[in-house]
């Protein structure tokens, strides 16, 4: 199970990775938004777009698998810089 990670900012807003680990609504109000998009290319590989964050373009990646991975450990580096 993956573990969570809140960045909470001093004014009381929290950003964290989305997982059913807990029940988020327990915080407060809710808003979910992307922070990026894993889709196929032309030639069937696999990019992580992080432009939601401001991130960079992770990939080209085989399998999609390995792009939701990368695409995890850029926003959990992210989220605890």
């Amino acid at each position: 199970m993956m573990q969570a990670i809140l960045h909470i900012e001093i004014d009381g807003s929290i950003t964290t990775i989305y997982n059913e680990a807990f029940d988020l609504n327990t915080l407060g109000r809710v808003q979910i938004e992307r922070a990026s998009h894993v889709e196929p290319t032309d030639d069937a590989q696999w990019t992580a777009d992080l432009a939601p964050v401001g991130g960079p373009v992770l990939g080209p990646f085989k399998h999609r698998s390995e792009a939701l991975e990368a695409e995890v450990n850029w926003l959990e580096d992210w989220l605890t810089s």
